[in-house]
């Protein structure tokens, strides 16, 4: 089973990117997802510093995508998806149907990410006619859905045509909107938001009324207010199944998590891993998704 580190989601400083994927080249994950996925205004990192660092991640071993915006607000946002498509090194991960509509165009194999709607075997087939060769589970799906998808794509004679890849850590991307909440908070418009999301390098917590955190606000990005956490869930996935797992990265900690799966997917043994905010096992039990561990029975 491979271990893939998703793209990172919040909007960093450039040469802390550029420092954490340097520490990621000695990491033993598989496969690298790079590229702005959240808002077409986060432009410190340009294509040119992706593909650089891409470079260094290809050259340590690993396997590299770019990956696309989830939402496309303007036409410099399609010549810039032309231009993730057009490049020749890596491979792309899809977040819309624009990318994949270019991708296919184009000929080439792709990747979806989990905001992408995959909710039975019929789109994955229209998709590998596309082009498709991995995707990754919807966060609102479970396990059952899961086993579900796979079961009909053997019916359809699928099974070899693509791989599965399940988000097992980190802050769960639940909605993006053309609007940006955390300018909003600020009392800033959107189009003179002055970059306050990068006051917030793990995205910033939303309290009901109650204290209780159910959300975390990364731009025009919702999150999960607490922690997907399904480490422990790694050793069935496997044996279901399921070809990788991803790990989207966070300010501190990712490399602990990446370790700990690396003992799951090996069976040598578990760890007990804990995020400040607390963790949550999302949609894979059939539970509701903000439901703490500590609360859910498997």
């Amino acid at each position: 089973m491979e271990i893939t580190l998703g793209p990172l989601l919040y909007f960093w400083p450039k040469d802390r990117v550029i420092s954490f994927y340097r520490d990621v080249c000695e990491w033993p994950v598989n496969r690298v997802y790079l590229g702005e996925t959240v808002c077409n205004k986060r432009r410190q990192m340009k294509l040119g510093d992706w593909l650089a660092i891409g470079e260094e991640l290809q050259s340590a071993g690993k396997t590299v995508v770019l990956s696309t915006l989830a939402l496309l607000e303007a036409a410099s946002d399609l010549a810039a998806l032309k231009k993730v498509c057009d490049n020749d090194r890596f491979h792309v991960e899809a977040n819309d149907m624009a990318a994949v509509h270019k991708l296919s165009q184009a000929g080439i194999p792709f990747t979806t990410g989990p905001l992408f709607n995959i909710y039975n075997a019929y789109t994955l087939k229209e998709l590998i006619d596309c082009g498709l060769e991995r995707w990754t589970l919807p966060l609102e799906l479970s396990a059952t859905d899961l086993y579900c998808i796979l079961g009909q794509a053997d019916e359809l004679g699928l099974t070899d045509k693509f791989s599965t890849e399940v988000f097992v850590w980190g802050m769960m991307p639940l909605a993006v909107s053309a609007r940006c909440f955390t300018a909003r908070a600020h009392d800033l418009p959107k189009d003179d938001c002055q970059f306050v999301c990068m006051q917030y390098p793990e995205g910033l917590p939303v309290y009901s009324q109650e204290n209780d955190r159910v959300f975390t606000l990364n731009g025009i990005q919702t999150q999960s207010g607490r922690c997907l956490n399904l480490l422990g869930d790694v050793p069935a996935m496997a044996a279901s199944g399921v070809d990788a797992v991803r790990v989207s990265p966070q300010p501190d900690g990712t490399k602990e998590v990446v370790l700990s799966l690396v003992d799951q997917v090996s069976g040598v043994g578990e760890h007990e891993l804990v995020h400040p905010a607390g963790c949550c096992q999302g949609y894979w039990h059939g539970k509701a998704g903000m439901v703490p561990m500590v609360d859910i029975t498997p």
